[in-house]
């Protein structure tokens, strides 16, 4: 079974552990691991970041991989993250309009992403909310968090572009999780699986997106800086599940 079914195209909903490897060390994650092996509701770890300054991100996936069965994703901030592992985002930033991480970015990866063969998920990646580290970097804007109508259109071209799954982040380091309103307008929208990242840090957050209309939601510095909290999480995930089951 590919990764992209075994993540993204199951009934049941999920939660994803992303892991920087410029704040992560191999330490914290096989402490991360440990946790994430207990959880059956996590169906993935996530490995990336905006700004990879020290470029450990092929060391820590193979540290990942000897320490769990569940897939290893690349979630890379550039082409200088590229490297081995179960699949990758292949990311198109399609909340902005910098040519770079529309395309530039992917003709220089695309003949090491195939060299390395690695499944390639194709990713509709779209910024919403405040300015972060991520809108920096990529120089480009966010959509704004109170345009449902547009950030919905967006999401629906990236569909119709080809896209396998549609990626909200608020971005590395946000305060606040997407809200409701735009992840409703964007679930109705399309039909591809809808992953939803960035300031979700507790029970309420989560269960929140998953009602919205979530299938996976992506945990990251929160997770990072206390470990229990995945156990938080997985239990939004549980309950959401359940109750999708009686209904």
């Amino acid at each position: 079974m590919s990764v992209y079914k075994k993540v993204f195209q199951q009934s049941k909903k999920s939660f994803a552990v992303l892991i920087d490897p410029d704040k992560t060390s191999s330490e914290e994650a096989l402490t991360l691991m440990k946790h994430v092996n207990e959880i059956a509701e996590v169906s993935c770890v996530l490995v990336g970041g905006s700004l990879v300054l020290h470029n450990g991100t092929g060391a820590l996936i193979e540290v990942l991989k000897s320490n769990t069965a569940k897939p290893v994703l690349l979630f890379p901030g550039g082409v200088n993250q590229l490297c081995k592992a179960d699949a990758i985002l292949f990311l198109n930033l399609i909340s902005g309009r910098n040519p770079e991480y529309l395309i530039g970015q992917h003709v220089i990866g695309a003949p090491l992403i195939k060299e390395l063969k690695m499944e390639s998920i194709s990713t509709g990646y779209m910024l919403v909310g405040e300015p972060s580290s991520t809108s920096y970097i990529s120089n480009t804007n966010p959509l704004p968090s109170d345009k449902p109508d547009l950030t919905a259109a967006t999401a629906l071209a990236g569909e119709m572009l080809g896209h396998a799954i549609i990626y909200m982040d608020g971005g590395s380091g946000t305060s606040k999780p997407i809200p409701e309103l735009i992840i409703k307008a964007v679930a109705s929208a399309i039909s591809i699986p809808l992953v939803i990242g960035g300031g979700i840090r507790n029970y309420e957050d989560a269960k929140r997106a998953l009602d919205s209309g979530a299938h996976v939601i992506v945990i990251g510095n929160a997770a990072e800086k206390e470990p229990q909290i995945l156990f938080e999480i997985a239990a939004a995930v549980a309950d959401t599940n359940r109750q999708l089951k009686v209904h």
